[in-house]
């Protein structure tokens, strides 16, 4: 259901438990907040979420144990699902949740289980921003390890420690033997009272293994991997198996040639998680004691899934079975794992690959909705390994294994959009697919056919015509709210257009993008739902972008630009931030790609990038009109007034939020220096203070740090005088590490 309708009905009926004496109804109400954050994400991020943290809160000094705890995993679904909003609160909520691990009775395990549930959540998303909070979270879950005699508080800090790892990654490296030391302990106890330890080990030391860096980990691989493959041989217990599977594919992603030596028993390992029927019980239709239920689960529990058809005899059918959690999560671990390694260890994983496919494909029509998401997933895997093995090596044989992968995956993919019920199937059926075109290119539209295959599908999806959406919808209708997971489904297919943009020439992409441009394009007007006008420019601005990279892209994109360009100047007035930037973006590239076409409106362009930089405040905005003026600096400078704009230009600097477009500014800054260079050296100060902030940022990408430091040093060379008094200019603890950077070998 849309947000808005659901919310309007639900929400009074919510508040009113929240407000009542009895703390059964006071937690129902939390309840409800907590499994809205899943449907309604976007929606209480931009207007609730300041609210129903006010709520939690008061929640969580209630004298109620039971609404503490529903508070609390309330807390935890905020976290996973409120994201990035909810980071915003870390000052508040780490320090909450930690006062809570420290002053809770470690026997109410599942009030600390609903504790470590929030945090671990919170923490998981909070990237870089953990760095302060950081030597607490450790102290505290080290010495939980050290000193709890609590095997469940040690289960839940191991995790914790994961979560901690996917946000801190380089930054646990301080942390990393202390950690390693307890998880080996751990590992080597094969106690059956300690096996889930020993399972949150396992999963803990994956993420350990993509997180701290290669160099930090590639020395433990091959024992890790000889240490999962000694526990698979002598404990026989589908979550040890499966987090060990976890382990083999993290292991691929950072030294796959400690995998190598042991494929084979691997892949056979693998493959006999994938045809077990373990764990499986049959229900006859004379069973008074089944009822039919669909993907109805708990963590320990049972998943019930529906039967079809009738014994050959005809007296007694199937009515359907149920599988045990833990062997539903084995074959959706082996399903991912096999994907990820086949393609992390190329060529070696070759022998196995035929194998690994055939079982896999068995279970694209599995009855368990997440088997079938992984099944999808693994498929594109093998498709990418395969093209990647015959890139580096062009035989023909290489060439035919691809071709005819590509021509059972792809239509099986493409029927599966049109008819799987489930909308999260079709979202990692589309996410995969995307992924083949991405690293396949033209390889995977080789048949005549396969483009307007693939177009159709994506048609399909925007019409609303598959089955997991029903079957159909007015798309004329704009004044129609959309679930969230509509909008989500079609941004997946949206992500497909400037892919196949990319992969093929542009004259045989035009005639199909012509005729979904109407479509793309109609989901623009004001009265669409956000999450549709932020879809329509956003696609154009990143079709145009990768148009303008193949043969004949730029006189494809200037023959659509009198389409296009009233959609993206109408987006800039947009009242919602990601429709401006999307559609300042889009802008920009129109300018990149089109070229001459687009000249004359570059006054028009240029005052309207004025008008919104003097009122607008959100710096994704700014960032990425930077970049737009940036792009058409470069694409017609003598359109461009640059004694005006460069200032203005240069104001806006450092960006702070689209950091990816610092390649785009400073390929603009070596441009202007190439071209006008007293421009550059009369603004130095304001040049050398913008890149130090760039300098100072780990993640610069290579050809971006690259680009800067020739242009720096060749500044520093032939204008020393006005060099070295910026350097002066910068803030005190800014100019050596500056003065490093940019004059170390």
């Amino acid at each position: 259901m849309p947000p808005e309708l659901l919310l309007d009905q639900l929400m009074p009926l919510t508040e009113m438990c929240l407000a009542s004496e009895n703390p059964c109804e006071r937690k129902a109400g939390l309840m409800s907040l907590a499994m809205l954050a899943e449907g309604c994400s976007a929606h209480i991020q931009t207007k609730m979420l300041s609210s129903v943290l006010q709520v939690v809160y008061q929640s969580l000094s209630d004298s109620s144990q039971m609404v503490h705890s529903a508070g609390l995993f309330a807390l935890g679904q905020f976290s996973e699902h409120l994201q990035p909003e909810i980071s915003k609160y870390s000052a508040e909520l780490i320090p909450l949740l930690l006062g809570y691990i420290s002053g809770l009775d470690q026997a109410k395990t599942v009030h600390i289980s609903k504790v470590f549930y929030a945090l671990e959540n919170f923490l998981e998303n909070l990237g870089e921003g953990i760095q302060p909070y950081l030597p607490t979270l450790m102290e505290t879950m080290l010495a939980t390890l050290s000193s709890s005699d609590s095997l469940k508080m040690k289960v839940l800090s191991v995790s914790a420690i994961g979560a901690i790892a996917n946000a801190a990654k380089e930054m646990l490296v301080p942390y990393f033997p202390t950690v390693i030391d307890s998880l080996r302990g751990f590992l080597m106890d094969t106690q059956e009272e300690v096996r889930s330890l020993q399972t949150q080990a396992l999963d803990t030391l994956s993420v350990l293994a993509r997180t701290v860096g290669e160099d930090v980990f590639r020395p433990l691989a091959a024992e890790y991997v000889q240490l999962g493959l000694k526990l698979t041989d002598s404990v026989d217990d589908p979550d040890l198996r499966r987090c060990t599977y976890s382990l083999f594919s993290a292991v691929s992603s950072v030294s796959p040639e400690s995998l190598t030596p042991h494929l084979t028993a691997i892949t056979t390992m693998m493959q006999l998680s994938l045809k077990s029927t373990d764990g499986v019980t049959t229900y006859l239709e004379e069973d008074e004691q089944f009822t039919q239920l669909d993907d109805d689960e708990d963590d320990e529990g049972e998943t019930v899934l529906e039967g079809e058809g009738e014994n050959e005899g005809g007296n007694r059918g199937i009515a359907g079975f149920s599988v045990e959690n833990s062997y539903i999560n084995e074959k959706d671990d082996a399903c991912k794992a096999l994907g990820e390694i086949s393609f992390n260890t190329g060529t070696a994983f070759l022998p196995f690959l035929e194998s690994s496919f055939r079982h896999v494909y068995e279970l694209h029509d599995f009855p368990h909705e997440d088997i079938r998401k992984a099944a999808f997933a693994a498929m594109g895997q093998f498709c990418r390994a395969q093209h990647s093995i015959w890139r580096k090596n062009p035989t023909e044989i290489h060439h035919q294994a691809l071709q005819k992968l590509l021509s059972v995956v792809l239509p099986t993919f493409l029927e599966a959009v049109r008819q799987e019920p489930e909308r999260q199937v079709v979202m990692a059926v589309l996410e995969s697919l995307n992924a083949v075109i991405r690293s396949c290119q033209g390889e995977a539209l080789h048949t005549p056919s396969r483009l307007a295959e693939v177009f159709q599908a994506i048609r399909d999806v925007l019409k609303k015509k598959t089955t997991c959406q029903d079957g159909g919808g007015d798309e004329d209708n704009a004044n129609e709210q959309q679930a969230e997971h509509d909008a989500m489904l079609q941004e997946f297919a949206g992500e497909g257009i400037p892919l196949l943009a990319s992969a093929v020439p542009a004259e045989t992409f035009f005639p199909f993008l012509n005729e979904l441009l109407p479509l793309i394009m109609s989901k623009a007007k004001s009265s669409s739902p956000v999450a549709d006008r932020s879809f329509s420019v956003g696609t154009l601005g990143e079709t145009l972008q990768l148009l303008g990279g193949v043969a004949g892209g730029r006189a494809v994109v200037g023959q659509l630009s009198n389409q296009v360009l009233p959609v993206l100047v109408g987006g800039v007035g947009d009242s919602d931030a990601e429709v401006r930037s999307n559609s300042v973006f889009g802008l920009g590239v129109l300018a990149e790609t089109a070229g001459p076409f687009i000249t004359k409106d570059y006054p028009m362009l240029l005052f309207l990038f004025s008008s919104l930089l003097s009122k607008e405040s959100d710096r994704r905005v700014i960032d990425n009109l930077c970049a737009a003026l940036c792009r058409m600096i470069m694409s017609s400078a003598e359109n461009v007034p640059l004694d005006q704009v460069f200032p203005a230009l240069l104001s806006c600097l450092p960006l702070k939020e689209d950091i990816e477009e610092n390649k785009t500014v400073f390929n603009c800054l070596g441009f202007l220096y190439n071209n006008k260079p007293s421009l550059v050296v009369s603004h130095m100060k304001d040049v050398v203070s913008a890149s130090s902030h760039v300098l100072a940022d780990k993640n610069i990408d290579a050809d971006t740090q690259s680009t800067l430091l020739l242009l720096l040093r060749d500044l520093a060379q032939h204008h020393t005088r006005e060099f070295e008094g910026a350097i002066l200019s910068l803030p005190i603890e800014q100019r050596a590490t500056f003065t490093t950077a940019v004059f170390q070998a």
